[in-house]
């Protein structure tokens, strides 16, 4: 019972969702933050956090996979890696809309979109909502060999979440935590790949 529990889909969803639980609970409420921060100010870190973070994890999943192969654990992950890659989508969707609430108008939005930190956000974003709407079975076997290759514009993405989270709050120092783990696992699979395809048969 506990297994088939765990192996739901609406398991992983639940899983997926529980850091929204205190955002949204926070943006009903509509109170400030105790520095006076608006919410929609307030929400923005975490959801432009917790939206890096699962886009991290998803691409993980597969240099993991290749690193650990006896892990049933890094298996059944490996199984939901496009629950991981969707979630980094909502969670990204839910920061733009707070950024746009935030700003208030176009024309202050217009009025940063060349700064660094901002048009790489906006970049990340446009490239995500191709791939989140093409993370399904149906999609997969429609599209063929140009689904993987429309996947790895994800890589691109990533670069664009990185500059955006550090040029935003000129910050290097929390971005290189949570990136330079996957810049590693990234360029063991690179290495493995490498390696396999130079190794006599």
């Amino acid at each position: 019972m506990l297994r088939k529990t765990i192996d739901s889909r609406f398991f992983i969803w639940a899983l997926l969702a529980l850091p929204s639980i205190p955002m949204v609970g926070a943006l009903l409420s509509g109170q400030p933050s105790p520095e006076g921060k608006q919410v929609a100010e307030m929400l923005l870190h975490p959801t432009g956090e917790f939206a890096a973070r699962f886009l991290i994890i998803a691409m993980i999943l597969t240099p993991m996979r290749m690193l650990l192969p006896g892990s049933g654990f890094w298996r059944w992950m490996m199984k939901r890696r496009r629950y991981f890659g969707v979630a980094a989508f909502v969670y990204a969707t839910f920061h733009t809309v707070l950024y746009i609430a935030d700003m208030g108008s176009l024309q202050a939005i217009l009025g940063e979109a060349l700064a660094l930190g901002i048009w790489t956000g906006w970049l990340s974003f446009f490239i995500f909502l191709p791939l989140a709407f093409t993370s399904n079975d149906w999609s997969v076997k429609r599209m063929g060999p140009a689904w993987k290759t429309l996947q790895r514009w994800v890589y691109v993405a990533a670069a664009g979440t990185l500059l955006h989270w550090i040029f935003v709050h000129n910050n290097i120092g929390p971005a290189l935590v949570h990136f330079v783990p996957l810049v590693g696992l990234e360029a063991y699979r690179l290495w493995h790949n490498f390696t396999r395809r130079t190794q006599p048969a």
